[in-house]
């Protein structure tokens, strides 16, 4: 069920996370979606010659769920992403278990925007990735 934050519901340091696990389904869809059939992400030899343990899921499938994040849980369906900067840090593999997290850091009434610091982290604690995410809320 989508949260349904208003503008003046929303307050800094709030927060929220959930849990998704990454399975060979979703790896699928998006290759057949996105067309990124590069063998980093859809080989397991080429990918442990290349030095990684499997192969390695694609970062903007990952990232997908930042879009969750703020679509769905924070602040959720009265919003609109606007701006979002990611920096990928570790590989995901099949069977990860994804830990995503934000929280509100800035507020601009004017505008009706927030500002999110969010990260994802897998099953080990170890971060996937960070992002500074800028949403407009029109409720």
């Amino acid at each position: 069920m989508s949260s349904e934050y208003k503008f003046d519901e929303i307050f800094v340091s709030m927060h929220k996370s959930f849990k998704v696990s990454i399975d060979r389904i979703m790896l699928n869809r998006f290759v057949e979606l996105s067309g990124d059939t590069n063998p980093m992400h859809t080989d397991n030899e080429y990918a442990r010659i290349n030095g990684f343990n499997d192969k390695v899921i694609h970062g903007l499938l990952t990232s997908s769920f930042y879009s969750t994040l703020v679509g769905v849980h924070l602040p959720g369906k009265y919003c609109l992403l606007n701006k979002i900067d990611i920096q990928f840090i570790n590989p995901v593999y099949l069977g990860d278990l994804l830990d995503v997290f934000g929280e509100v850091t800035y507020m601009n009434a004017s505008y009706k925007q927030i500002e999110i610091k969010a990260f994802i982290t897998n099953q080990k604690k170890e971060k996937i990735s960070k992002a500074n995410i800028r949403v407009g809320v029109f409720k």
